[in-house]
């Protein structure tokens, strides 16, 4: 075997066996480490430019042994105690004496600390509202959604950095909910103990059709969704874990979720007509009771003759996708 084919196949070998080892439970892969160790590709890109061209035995060895050290200290290595922000988190705000309202101006003569904080955001239901935008960003930060309320919407938060605002618009029988993180311009850092993340827990009406866009950058999600009216769920995250579960769909329920190094479980009805289509790069994926229809296409039995349908778009990185029938 040339040379030059072998450290390519080796890579995607242990690609390979890395995914099988995580869908089997025998590797817990933490995704932190992808930020954390980052340098290693570049050093494996370098060592292989430096001995392109020597076929000798022993550079070939010095080639897949940095390769393999370094999947190894990917994969099994756990550095998510550090952080690269270092040790404490701080904010630099200007206190803007003529205006209580802007927190966002800034100054460098002005220090802030935050420890942490609490907050409750709420908006009153109508019968006028028939469907409702619910837009979330924000990263670092931990979501949840299962409950119902009377309200149209219902957010607490635990705030360990940064603070969350919540803006409105209302349409004719739209209601457009914004809830984000505010760009506060300044820096924290994580404790070195442990990491802390911020965390929201919705609630939603059950009345309005719901659509739900959702772009964040590192974060675990956790939403269940069955007891809701889903219209769209649009997902785009970083690192993280996203868990959803949808009850019965409307006559059209779309799904379009794009990640990077991220886990995916999704589950729908076991009686939910679903097609899946997929778009991913050294991803592995697992769509239970599923057929394959296409190339990277999957749907549920029976999906052609059913009134209600279930879209799920996927694409990512080096994610791992899931998508069960209860």
């Amino acid at each position: 075997m040339k040379s030059n084919k072998l450290i390519p196949g080796a890579i995607l070998i242990l690609i390979g066996v890395a995914f099988l080892l995580r869908n089997y439970g025998y590797l817990n892969f933490h995704f932190w480490n992808l930020f954390y160790l980052w340098p290693i590709v570049i050093v494996v890109i370098g060592i292989n430019l430096i001995f392109a061209n020597n076929r000798s035995t022993w550079a070939t060895l010095l080639k897949l042994g940095v390769i393999v050290i370094g999947f190894g200290l990917l994969l099994f290595g756990n550095f998510s105690k550090y952080h690269p922000f270092g040790t404490r988190y701080s904010y630099h705000f200007d206190d803007d004496d003529d205006d209580d309202d802007d927190d966002e101006n800034y100054s460098e003569g002005r220090k802030i600390t935050k420890i942490e904080g609490a907050a409750v955001f709420t908006e009153t239901y109508s019968d006028s509202i028939k469907i409702a935008d619910l837009n979330i960003s924000g990263g670092a930060t931990t979501y949840k959604l299962s409950d119902t309320t009377n309200q149209l919407f219902n957010a607490n938060t635990q705030e360990y950095f940064g603070n969350y605002q919540l803006t409105t618009d209302k349409k004719d029988s739209l209601y457009v909910l914004n809830f984000k993180m505010r760009d506060n311009k300044g820096h924290f850092d994580w404790d070195d103990d442990h990491k802390k993340a911020n965390l929201a827990t919705f609630k939603l009406n059950v009345n309005p059709e719901w659509n739900i866009n959702v772009a964040t950058g590192a974060t675990d999600l956790d939403f269940d969704l069955s007891k809701f009216k889903i219209r769209s769920l649009d997902l785009a995250g970083g690192a993280g874990a996203f868990k959803i579960k949808f009850g019965q769909p409307l006559t059209t329920t779309t799904v379009d979720i794009s990640t990077g190094a991220s886990d995916v479980d999704i589950n729908i009805p076991n009686n939910a007509a679903c097609r899946i289509t997929r778009s991913s790069a050294f991803s592995s994926s697992n769509f239970e009771g599923f057929n394959k229809v296409g190339d990277n296409a999957y749907e549920t039995p029976g999906f052609a003759n059913a009134t209600n349908k279930i879209y799920i778009k996927i694409k990512g990185g080096m994610s791992s996708f899931s998508v069960k029938r209860y």
